[in-house]
């Protein structure tokens, strides 16, 4: 395995203030902070024990990606600060190379925006259900990854760790940020996914469906955070093999979650290892999403 793999972080002399699913979080004074985004791989809420290695380079260079290419459409949370104005240590600066970022701290919305252009995932199986996804009403007879007329904006809450989020309505997200904050919410997501569908599209890529996350700033101004339309936040299929009816292989841990749902494993902590083989392979997959994308 690559020796240079980061699993989690400890920086010298910075307060670290959360440690997500992947990301570790530093404060950087009173309105920044340092996030680093490791090679941590979850599957089904779980954290797995094994490193995917670069994997936190590749989702980090594909976020600066689009955010440079989407300040149109929405301001993000890049102070454009270099890590090494905070860092000084040459080793962890070394670490940290390609995966850290300095942003604004930022009130963070209790929600997930989540737009879907295609049917899949518990949105095929709501649609199964009740012939629609998130109170949204569709078309009758659509197929399993079939593309839908136009892309839709599917809330979800933010669960905590160890627990899934649940999709919820756009009248709840309303009650949860307010009618006019929703609306910007969801006018924004749906935006950026079309902007982001079509260049990926462009580029031998479907975005099947993606998740951002948005926070206010004392202004109220929406603005976008976290990550952004990477292999994580998002389902990636290869155009050309696409075909509807059928679950496309992907670019994203979705490898990862079928290895995993052949076995015995009751999808609760810890998470099994993963043999070499399947984590060259999922390396490899982060890879080629990088390299499609961005050229």
């Amino acid at each position: 395995m690559d020796v240079q793999a980061v699993y989690r972080t400890s920086l010298r002399g910075l307060e670290k203030i959360h440690e997500g699913k992947v990301r570790d979080i530093y404060a950087a004074g009173p309105d920044a902070m340092l996030i680093v985004t490791t090679d941590r791989l979850s599957a089904f809420d779980v954290v797995l024990p094994d490193p995917i290695p670069g994997k936190g380079r590749v989702l980090n260079q594909i976020s600066q990606f689009w955010f440079e290419r989407t300040r149109d459409l929405a301001p993000n949370h890049l102070t454009g600060r270099a890590v090494e104005t905070l860092v000084t240590d040459p080793a962890e600066r070394a670490m940290l190379e390609g995966r850290a970022v300095i942003v604004r701290r930022l009130q963070a919305l209790p929600i997930e925006a989540v737009v879907r252009g295609y049917l899949i995932g518990s949105g095929w199986k709501d649609y199964q259900k009740t012939g629609g996804v998130c109170g949204i009403s569709l078309p009758a007879g659509l197929a399993l990854a079939g593309r839908l007329p136009a892309p839709i904006f599917t809330p979800a809450t933010k669960a905590a760790a160890g627990h899934h989020d649940e999709n919820i309505s756009f009248a709840q997200v309303e009650q949860l940020v307010g009618t006019a904050l929703a609306a910007t919410v969801r006018d924004t997501a749906i935006a950026l996914y079309r902007f982001a569908a079509a260049h990926a599209l462009s580029r031998g890529i479907i975005i099947a469906d993606t998740k951002f996350e948005f926070g206010v700033d004392g202004d109220g101004t929406l603005t976008l955070i976290d990550e952004v339309l990477t292999p994580d936040s998002s389902r990636f299929w290869p155009a050309d093999t696409y075909r509807p009816g059928h679950s496309p292989p992907s670019f994203d841990k979705q490898f990862v979650r079928d290895y995993l749902e052949t076995l015995d494993w009751n999808k609760k902590a810890p998470g099994p290892h993963l043999p070499p083989e399947i984590i060259a392979r999922t390396s490899e997959k982060y890879r080629e999403a990088l390299a499609r994308l961005t050229g």
